[in-house]
């Protein structure tokens, strides 16, 4: 409930429309990535999943053979809490344990200055991960100093345009999608953000990230980078329909 006398902060998302009139939404999507640990067939797992009713991806991780991530996302947290756990708790994921370290949260958000936001928060994620093409993903948690906080606007714009350039580069090749999502609250290791590195093949995803590593923002103002989880789709839901 609201405190008489305080005027609510405003948390909704900024963005520009057609004529660049500035707009205000109050959707996100919430992403959850889940690393389970087990021997149970993939197949087994994909016929579940292909029968579940939520869209999702499922990825064998590169680095252990025992070792799934499920990725799925929604307008509502609760989806998680309900019909995420549900599924889980009534399918042969049950028998699987759940590495806990490795478990990633975040939620799409705007900087103020994109067109077309509802694309930005509500459609750009489950594209990027749904894409036939590029099956390849690197997930990982960030967590910036204090001292970045502490900089003035302009500083941080000028780093973050250093390591956006990188980023777009990349992109532009075709080399590598990017998925950035804000973490604040979510992440049991108090992490800033959760990114994802997509693309059909697993180098460019690695070389975008030794990149980053001389930027002025990777090299002085990261506190923490990782556990990273390195994998490859087996299973991932259609491309949804555009959002009204």
């Amino acid at each position: 409930m609201a405190h008489p006398g305080f005027d609510p902060p405003d948390i909704s998302e900024k963005g520009r429309d057609a004529d660049g009139d500035l707009v205000s939404l109050d959707r996100r999507l919430f992403v959850s990535l889940t690393v389970f640990e087990g021997q149970v067939e993939t197949a087994t797992l994909v016929d579940e999943l292909r029968a579940a009713s939520f869209a999702s991806v499922l990825y064998a991780d590169a680095m252990n053979p025992h070792q799934t991530a499920l990725l799925t996302w929604s307008e509502d947290p609760g989806h998680f809490v309900t019909t995420v756990r549900s599924f889980v708790a009534n399918s042969a994921f049950r028998e699987l344990g759940v590495v806990d370290e490795q478990c990633l949260m975040g939620r799409t958000y705007t900087q103020g200055y994109e067109t077309n936001p509802i694309y930005w928060l509500l459609e750009k994620m489950p594209r990027t991960v749904t894409n036939a093409d590029a099956p390849w993903a690197i997930w990982y948690p960030l967590r910036r100093t204090g001292a970045f906080a502490l900089l003035k606007p302009e500083e941080q714009r000028k780093i973050l345009m250093e390591h956006g350039m990188i980023g777009r580069s990349f992109a532009a090749a075709g080399y590598a999608a990017d998925v950035r999502l804000a973490s604040y609250g979510l992440d049991r290791q108090d992490n800033d953000f959760m990114i994802g590195l997509i693309g059909s093949d697993l180098h460019p995803l690695s070389a975008v990230v030794q990149r980053m590593r001389s930027t002025v923002q990777t090299s002085e103002y990261i506190a923490g980078l990782g556990p990273f989880f390195v994998g490859r789709v087996v299973w991932q839901s259609k491309v949804e329909a555009d959002v009204e």
